[in-house]
Parts: C-alpha cells; sequence; structure tokens
C-alpha cells in the first residue's frame, strides 16, 4: 500500500492533511461512541461460536494472520457510512443489494457506488476527521497479543486505504501491511476514479492479495484469514484457514460454510490472555 491514502490521478495542487484520526474502540460492554456500536446485530448476540478452542489452536499454529476490515475489525462498512455521510445513502444501499444478488461483477459494483458518492478529496477528509470508525470489541487487544507472540498482522480489505489507514494506525499495524482499494483525485480534489491494478478491486482479489503476501515468507508459513463475509472465506486457498467472524453481522451463508466460527475476538486468545 503507498504511503498516500489519499491518492491523487493528477499531481495535486495541495498536500494532504496529515492528521491522524485514531479510531474508537468499543468497551467492554460493547458501547461505542459512535453510531457503529449500535449496529451488531441480535443474530450475532445470539449465534454460538463453532470450535472456537481449536480456532484459538489455529491462531497459535499460524505465522501471518490476515483480517478483513468492514463488518470485522470495525463495526461498520466503510463505503456505505461515507455514502450516508455524501447524502448518497439510499442510492448506494440499493447497488450493494444488487451486487450481493450476483447482478454485477465486485469491480463493477465498485465503480458504480463511486459514481454515485463522486466523494471529494475534502469530503473524504472531513468524513475520517467527523466519523472515525469503530474498533470491534477486543480487537486492539487481539492484535496486540498476536504482536505479542511474534505474528506477522494484514489488513486486505475491500474497501479503500484512505478510510483504513487510521484503523491500521491505531492497531499499529504498518501501511506496508494493508492491501486495499484507492481512489483517485484530480488537481482540483474531485473524484477521479479508483485504482484498477489493486487485486482488491476485483472478485477473488483477497486471494490474490493473500497469495502476495505468501510469497514473502517460507512455503511452510501458515496464514489464517478472518472475516465476516464470502469473499473472506473464498480466500482458501490459499490461505491455508479460514476463521469466520460474526460479532458484527452474522451472514447466515459463512457461517454454515465455516469450519470455525466466533464473536468476540477474546474467543481466539484462548487461556492465555
Amino acid at each position: 500500500m503507498s504511503g498516500s491514502v489519499l491518492s491523487i490521478a493528477r499531481p495535486a495542487a495541495a498536500a494532504t492533511n496529515g492528521h491522524s484520526i485514531l479510531a474508537k474502540q468499543l468497551n467492554c460492554n460493547g458501547n461505542g461512541t459512535s453510531g457503529g456500536a449500535a449496529k451488531t446485530t441480535v443474530a450475532s448476540a445470539i449465534t454460538p461460536p463453532k470450535q472456537p478452542q481449536l480456532a484459538a489452536k489455529v491462531i497459535q499454529q499460524s505465522q501471518i494472520i490476515c483480517f478483513d476490515v468492514d463488518s470485522t475489525v470495525i463495526c461498520e462498512e466503510g463505503i456505505d457510512e461515507l455514502a450516508e455521510y455524501c447524502g448518497k445513502g439510499s442510492e448506494v444501499a440499493r447497488v450493494t443489494k444488487e451486487a450481493m444478488g450476483g447482478a454485477m461483477t465486485f469491480q463493477d459494483a465498485l465503480k458504480i457506488r463511486l459514481n454515485i458518492i463522486q466523494p471529494t478529496q475534502q469530503q473524504v477528509r472531513d468524513f475520517i476527521a467527523e466519523r472515525p470508525s469503530t474498533l470491534t470489541k477486543n480487537v486492539k487487544r487481539f492484535v496486540s497479543h498476536l504482536k505479542a507472540e511474534g505474528k506477522q498482522v494484514y489488513l486486505v480489505s475491500g474497501g479503500f486505504d484512505c478510510l483504513i489507514a487510521p484503523v491500521a494506525t491505531e492497531l499499529g499495524i504498518p501501511l506496508a501491511n494493508v492491501y486495499a482499494n484507492k481512489m483517485l483525485f484530480d488537481y482540483l480534489g474531485n473524484y477521479d476514479s479508483f485504482d484498477i491494478s489493486q487485486p482488491t478491486s476485483r472478485s477473488g482479489g483477497k486471494a490474490e492479495a493473500i497469495s502476495i503476501i505468501k510469497q514473502r515468507y517460507n512455503e511452510d508459513s501458515l496464514i489464517t484469514m478472518i472475516g465476516d463475509g464470502a469473499t473472506d472465506l473464498e480466500a482458501v486457498p490459499p490461505a491455508n484457514y479460514f476463521i469466520g467472524f460474526g460479532g458484527n453481522v452474522v451472514r447466515p451463508e459463512v457461517y454454515r460454510r465455516a469450519q470455525y466460527y466466533v464473536t468476540d475476538f477474546e474467543q481466539l486468545m484462548g487461556q492465555n490472555e
């Protein structure tokens, strides 16, 4: 991932705002200070985990842990929140529903949604400042636990790097360990397009990103993907394991197909924490 989180299609007239907006974390009671906390569904509260002890052992045995971001590391879906902020929430939600029904490819859906939102560079900055993402309960503690164990931690998302960078910073994850999409802006700061060369911009992109990550390490290194969605589940292979996460929202198909499933990151720390 590039160090610049607000990418420019052509040279910008001014540098991007360097102010770092840190994500807000839910407390142990699940009460956050932004709207994200309220989005934890009733289904996630009553869904039983699947083999959490074995899932914790999978984490112990893995050298590399990859997380989805939206509805996994954070409570929200970033592009939906941005759309709502820009006054395009209902229009984008309609496209999202069509995309989930298989009516279009992931890249086409991404293109249509961004063409509807047309966020300016300033709007994105303001959105990040005014509506910081809400970290999922216990994720910060879990990531600290993984790093203390010497594991490599990555964020692999179909969302956008400019929205994810503050989250990575709060979790202490290097931006080089973030695989996400990039918005491009023209020299006036108007939305131009998004970078279609990024693997996560297309269907099967998370598996492609994990293949790239895998090349950095020994062949026998084990990679585990954690996420709430079907695209996370389909990252195996090349990932060795998948652990479904339903702490914010439960996707029935993912829950049905996942061998391991947890609803709280604390369940993955075993008896060590």
